[in-house]
């Protein structure tokens, strides 16, 4: 046993860049899924609506740790033999693509009626309904709620640490069994996590505040 000290410190510190890593992909990711699901979640076809739907029904109503679990030790079953990076960027991507997904859809369907009956009127096809008039707009709506759900990806990370995925709490439980110093440990964790988070918080914040004054006007 020995004490908490300032490579600790580094060592936790340096971990940042795998959750940070980490929440990249499974933010790339879940925006190119989320983004799928969104459009079918408000498209004229009743297959893809229902579909969609039970996807988010199964990743919004399933806890994240448990997805986790399913995929770091089902693949094996089944034959595949995954790292707790596959797993965890997997279990992470298809999490966030169920809430991404839900948030862009009610941006999309919060575009004013009017615009998408105009882009009838001009005989558009859905595609370009989409491209050249609904998700210009919704993507205005979308941004504050999805720098938002960034913050929650980011916190959710730490969640790989359970399959053996070395982030900032792995990174703090690995520094804890050799110094048994939780307090000291896990304050530093707790504040490496605020020190990533607080400032996208208060960029969703001003979002949002700025969108408020627009339409005020």
């Amino acid at each position: 046993m020995r004490t908490f000290g300032f490579p600790d410190f580094l060592f936790i510190l340096e971990a940042a860049r795998w959750t940070l890593a980490l929440s990249l992909i499974a933010f790339i990711g879940g925006a190119i899924l989320g983004l799928i699901i969104a459009l079918a979640r408000t498209s004229e076809n009743g297959v893809a609506r229902a579909l969609s739907t039970a996807f988010i029904q199964v990743f919004q109503g399933t806890p994240l740790l448990l997805q986790l679990f399913l995929i770091f030790f089902g693949a094996p079953v089944i034959g595949f033999d995954i790292n707790p990076w596959i797993a965890a960027g997997i279990a992470l991507v298809l999490n966030s693509a169920a809430f991404l997904g839900e948030i862009w859809r009610g941006c999309i369907e919060a575009i004013p009626r009017g615009q998408t009956e105009a882009a009838h009127a001009l005989n558009l096809s859905y595609t370009s309904r989409m491209r050249d008039v609904v998700l210009p707009q919704a993507f205005k709506i979308a941004l504050p709620p999805t720098v938002g759900y960034v913050v929650q990806i980011i916190k959710g990370t730490s969640l790989a640490a359970i399959i053996g995925f070395t982030e900032i709490t792995r990174a703090g439980q690995i520094i804890n069994n050799a110094t048994f110093q939780p307090l000291y440990v896990f304050t530093t964790v707790a504040a490496i996590y605020f020190a990533i988070c607080w400032p996208l918080s208060l960029l969703a914040g001003h979002m949002e505040r700025k969108r408020a004054r627009a339409l005020a006007r």
